[in-house]
């Protein structure tokens, strides 16, 4: 998240009414709910994401153990049962 200096964007008299609530502080102004984006969609990390549990799911299909895979994607137990679970309940084919 980068900043902008209020003066440069905003009129004067605003900057003056909102320095009446909050003087020399930064506030966060939340985006209008018809524009908010969804996690990661600026970038490709979700589908980096996917990618990647879909290997995980498909090792352990393979028969890889999920202490097995936890060390090799330096990942958790718990988040590779997660990942698991959510495949299983997904009902991929096998």
């Amino acid at each position: 998240m980068s900043y902008i200096k209020a003066t440069h964007i905003l009129p004067p008299e605003l900057v003056e009414q909102i320095q009446e609530y909050i003087d020399g502080e930064c506030i966060y102004i939340p985006r209008m709910s018809g524009k908010k984006r969804a996690w990661g969609e600026k970038t490709y990390i979700r589908e980096e994401l996917d990618s990647r549990n879909l290997q995980i799911y498909q090792d352990f299909q393979s028969g890889t153990e999920q202490d097995v895979l936890a060390q090799k994607y330096f990942l958790s137990l718990k988040s590779i049962q997660r990942i698991i679970r959510q495949y299983r309940k997904n009902k991929l084919p096998e």
